[in-house]
């Protein structure tokens, strides 16, 4: 059996910036996706399909392929008074914010006076990003994970 549509492949990971930096690793725990659902990232999800268990790769991803290309347009200076029932605001916090599109997340990036910065770009967009991954599972899905999107059970959503 190989990585195709609707199957559920269980992947050990470590994840790196193109710093060379350690972003993320499931560290014993492997993630359990449903191949096909948009579970993962664009370029890792194309770069898994067809491997099968014992498979073991390193991958760069490119920003398009990953989390994007950093958008200027998301990045607006508004007033602190946009953030009612907020004691304090730091540099850091992460709020959701109403636009035109829906709902977006946004991170406050600087704070001048009555003046914040937000940044509606995803922490990785812009970036190119390296997986070193081992394919350690993989099995049918369950009609409910098909419904669903996505993966049930250990390394998957539990619910």
């Amino acid at each position: 059996m190989n990585i195709q549509q609707d199957k559920v492949a269980l992947i050990e990971y470590t994840l790196t910036n193109q710093h060379g930096e350690q972003i993320d690793a499931s560290n014993g725990n492997p993630l359990a996706y449903l191949h096909g659902h948009h579970n993962l990232i664009p370029g890792l999800e194309a770069e898994l399909e067809g491997k099968t268990v014992g498979d073991k790769f390193t991958t760069t991803i490119p920003a398009d392929k990953a989390y994007g290309d950093r958008v200027d347009a998301l990045v607006q200076t508004v007033a602190s008074s946009m953030f009612q029932g907020v004691e304090e605001l730091e540099v850091g916090m992460r709020f959701e914010a109403q636009s035109e599109q829906g709902m977006h997340s946004v991170e406050v990036t600087h704070i001048e006076g009555d003046q914040v910065t937000v940044d509606g770009n995803h922490p990785l967009a812009g970036e190119a990003l390296t997986f070193e991954v081992e394919v350690v599972g993989l099995r049918e899905s369950t009609p409910e994970e098909i419904e669903h999107g996505h993966a049930h059970g250990d390394g998957g959503v539990q619910h």
